[in-house]
């Protein structure tokens, strides 16, 4: 996806909840850039540039890890208040 897409979707899949502002995201999108965690494809649409944005293989790893250590995370803090759900 390109920047503004992923604001987008990130208000549509949680109900305006959370709203991304341009000045969030790019850096960081540009920082995971950097650590190889996303790569880049650019498209020129007349004379702008769309720069869309997809994991790479090691983000791929690192997202599933990151998802694996929230679920322990709400897991436990479940167990704490005493919620008796199970996610993950």
């Amino acid at each position: 996806m390109y920047g503004y897409e992923i604001t987008q979707r990130v208000k549509e899949l949680t109900g305006n909840k959370i709203q991304l502002t341009e000045g969030a995201l790019y850096p960081t999108l540009h920082a995971l850039e950097a650590d190889g965690i996303l790569t880049t494809e650019s498209e020129y649409i007349g004379k702008r540039v769309r720069k869309y944005y997809s994991l790479s293989s090691k983000g791929n790893l690192m997202s599933k890890q990151k998802i694996s250590e929230f679920a322990d995370f709400i897991n436990t803090m479940k167990f704490l208040l005493d919620i008796k759900t199970e996610i993950g």
